[in-house]
């Protein structure tokens, strides 16, 4: 008889994102003529930029050729791509992040969940409250929890709850934890974290032999020059701290796929016999063994991404995402609404005065506009509601109108 993975059993019902799609279906089918404007998953919508394009149909044409053809590609990804991210991203931000600790991979919510092949079932895992949900579900799947109890938290994870109590930073638990999730500028909350708050992670990482798994999906959206983009800004990281960037949300990768984990050479954990390991040969081990690399073409895109004219570009379409944020902030809040984030992120974090799905529902209903319930991110989620700056100006501008106008408090 065929066993099936039992943990995929202890799932909550649902992925939030594909609920939130089912809900919106059925409205669809009830009105046909409704026009939705879709403000909740964080999918970019504008065209990729040019200098990435044209990289890309370079590449293809070199694919055409005998001379300039690539089958398979290094595992880790080509070295001039990773030399440039080395370079722009770390090196260039102080950071002593070589090429060779840098994997490509096809993405950053990929790598999040993979990267658990490397470490054992018997760590004490710490996950924010609310939380991007993929954290938390591939922790589940792995067999690292327990099952739910009514309000949605899995036994065996840390919750670390946060609000606007903590200005959405978590708090530095009491207990001793091995693994600790933390993503900065924050999805859901837009919340960002100064070098103070990332330095106490650190040390409390160093003092406890923990390892920060830090995703800086949306470090492109800081503006503020006294935020840190990377963890490895912080003194005493590349002891402590794994980071994961992302093509999706700066070059609007979202559909191309291209990302990237750093993990330094001297980090290390332990072996059931008490022995260090270095967990960049566990990874490159990984990886070589169960993923074949991006191809080519895409790699040769986000090459293009660290050229003058991608700078460029992608700095503009940043400013978009971020004029949207600050478009929504306003009209959100000239509705009534208590709203946080939207600065240095993509992300509108709004306090409902309704239960989170109630609402997604009122909104959805009254206005044919979608957002993403808050309590999908975990229980101290509920009452708040995450907007996306991810859109069309005109469908903001047309969402945040339809809101400001039929929407009361």
């Amino acid at each position: 008889m065929v066993k099936i993975n039992e943990n995929y059993l202890k799932l909550k019902a649902g992925y939030l994102f594909p609920e939130i799609a089912r809900r919106v279906n059925t409205f669809i089918e009830a009105n046909p003529d409704a026009q939705v404007i879709k403000l909740g998953i964080g999918d970019v919508t504008e065209p990729l930029p040019e200098a990435c394009r044209t990289a890309m149909i370079k590449a293809v044409e070199d694919m055409g050729d005998r001379a300039t053809f690539k089958g398979y590609g290094p595992e880790q990804g080509y070295l001039w791509l990773r030399e440039k991210i080395a370079t722009q991203d770390f090196q260039a931000r102080g950071c002593s992040i070589d090429a060779s600790e840098i994997f490509i991979s096809d993405g950053s919510k990929c790598d999040c969940g993979n990267i658990l092949d490397i470490f054992g079932k018997d760590n004490a895992i710490a996950v924010t409250d609310p939380v991007y949900p993929v954290y938390v579900d591939t922790n589940v799947m792995a067999g690292h929890t327990g099952f739910a109890n009514e309000k949605g938290e899995y036994e065996g994870l840390v919750y670390l709850p946060i609000s606007a109590d903590n200005n959405f930073t978590a708090q530095i638990p009491e207990q001793k934890v091995d693994l600790i999730y933390l993503c900065f500028p924050n999805n859901p909350t837009g919340a960002t974290a100064t070098k103070e708050h990332l330095q106490a992670w650190v040390d409390y990482a160093k003092a406890n032999n923990s390892i920060i798994l830090f995703d800086a999906a949306y470090e492109a959206y800081i503006t503020d020059p006294s935020l840190p983009h990377s963890i490895y800004e912080i003194e005493g990281a590349k002891d402590c701290a794994i980071e994961f960037r992302s093509f999706s949300k700066n070059a609007g990768f979202t559909g191309t796929r291209c990302a990237f984990t750093v993990v330094p050479k001297n980090l290390t954990a332990k072996a059931a016999d008490g022995s260090d390991v270095e967990l960049w040969k566990l990874w490159n081990r990984r990886q070589s063994t169960k993923f074949n690399g991006v191809s080519y073409v895409v790699q040769r895109g986000a090459e293009a991404v660290y050229s003058e004219a991608g700078q460029a570009q992608i700095k503009a379409l940043i400013s978009f995402y971020l004029e949207n944020a600050k478009i929504i902030c306003e009209q959100l809040t000239n509705a009534g609404l208590q709203v946080y984030g939207g600065v240095n992120a993509p992300y509108v974090w709004v306090k409902t005065p309704l239960s989170s799905w109630d609402f997604f529902d009122k909104l959805l209903y009254n206005t044919n506009v979608v957002g993403t319930p808050g309590s999908g991110f975990g229980a101290a989620g509920e009452g708040y509601f995450r907007i996306s700056a991810f859109n069309s100006r005109d469908n903001v501008n047309e969402a945040m109108k339809r809101i400001t106008e039929n929407f009361t408090v």
